[in-house]
């Protein structure tokens, strides 16, 4: 049995049943959930082991790197700077950004880049990773990029253009990159400890992450399954010439090896889609924050959150296989597929399983991360129970 840690406010005791059965059957190797309730910490637990080759158990102080919940941090830095007045998310993209006004771009608003419907989810072309994780290099491939699909006619899951995306425009107006501005503003003073480009003295904290491909199988598989069924199976998901495959992996291959997204170099980097590294009481607190008070500071007005979490999209997703999955400024909405607390829930999942969340009516946030990632862009049953059993302890 693992080692869990940590604590939970009176009537909260289920969720650390909850959290204890997740390793009892195997679910976790390592991982972390906090909760937040009316702006104040009512669930914070650890446990399980953090570096399998190690045996380095998951401490209080454990990190790991997020993938896409990051999608919803950097929604928070472009919603701040909306309702400071800085940023119309109905402009064009150009207005901030002039270089991006080619191949039919020239009339996107910056709603698009942050609902997921500006067309331009892969780049043409394939950068090393080095010049992935350079920054301008993949500026100026999204520059000269023309859309994958008409803006605004269908929305597609932008699973790494995003960061790159949204992060220029907030770079453009905030004269800060993203990493920058999300420590001077938002985690600086909520005293998180949260990055986008982890700083090297926290590198030692980092669980490894445990990749949610079968042993034996490797991402070159997708390219090349041979006549193996699982891996046949696999690469028609995720494959190279998938939309999902395309958009998971640009702005190119280099991205598709799972060890870069456990190196010193994806860490230091910017991507803002998917390389936050942080804690879950972390996340729980930012989330807390958006939606009302954390020790005087809120990160969101109300009027603004209104605006972040009107949903911007319909239909189906057309990079997530037809899946119903929303979005509003930036964020994942309460769906057919994600139902988590009531309909004005929001927040964002990451691969593997890691999500940040937050309902404003319950006023309850939580945060989740692990290290042995599951197959899944929208959550799984870990976080699914662990969230639920945060309900059942307010009825």
């Amino acid at each position: 049995m693992s080692n869990i840690s940590g604590w939970t406010a009176p009537g909260f005791e289920g969720v650390r049943d909850v959290f204890t059965a997740n390793f009892a059957s195997g679910s976790e190797v390592g991982a972390a959930f906090s909760a937040y309730h009316r702006g104040h910490k009512v669930v914070d637990l650890w446990g399980g082991v953090a570096d399998q080759q190690t045996g380095r158990p998951w401490e209080e102080d454990t990190l790991a790197l997020v993938f896409s919940t990051t999608k919803g941090m950097t929604a928070m830095c472009a919603n701040k700077l909306a309702q400071e007045g800085r940023l119309d998310t109905d402009a064009p993209v150009a207005s901030y950004w002039p270089e991006f006004a080619r191949h039919g771009k020239e009339e996107i608003p910056v709603s698009y880049l942050l609902s997921h419907q500006a067309g331009l989810a892969w780049v043409d072309g394939e950068l090393t990773a080095e010049e992935a994780l350079s920054w301008d290099p993949v500026i100026e491939a999204l520059q000269n990029q023309h859309p994958n699909w008409e803006p605004g006619a269908e929305h597609g899951y932008h699973a790494t253009t995003y960061g790159w995306l949204v992060g220029e425009v907030i770079r453009r107006v905030a004269g800060r990159s993203v990493g920058t501005y999300l420590a001077d503003e938002l985690a600086g003073p909520l005293g998180l400890d949260c990055w986008i480009g982890l700083p090297e003295e926290h590198e030692s904290r980092v669980a490894p992450l445990i990749s949610f491909l079968p042993s034996g199988i490797t991402m070159e598989d997708l390219r090349d399954p041979g006549e193996d069924p699982v891996r046949q199976l696999i690469a028609a998901f995720l494959g190279p010439d998938t939309d999902l495959g395309k958009a998971l992996f640009a702005p190119g291959g280099a991205l598709a090896d799972a060890d870069i997204w456990n190196s010193r170099a994806m860490h230091a980097a910017e991507v803002p889609a998917a390389n936050g590294i942080c804690d879950a009481r972390s996340l729980a607190r930012l989330y807390s924050a958006c939606i009302g008070e954390v020790d005087g500071i809120r990160v969101l007005t109300p009027e603004q959150l209104t605006k972040a979490t009107t949903q911007l999209t319909e239909g189906p997703n057309r990079v997530l296989m037809g899946m119903d999955v929303q979005f509003g400024l930036g964020f994942m909405l309460h769906s057919t597929l994600i139902a988590l607390g009531g309909p004005r829930s929001f927040g964002h999942f990451g691969a593997g399983g890691s999500v940040g969340w937050a309902d404003p009516e319950a006023d309850l946030a939580f945060g989740y991360l692990m290290n042995r990632m599951d197959l899944g862009l929208a959550g799984d049953v870990r976080s699914f129970n662990l969230i639920n059993a945060c309900y059942d302890a307010l009825e």
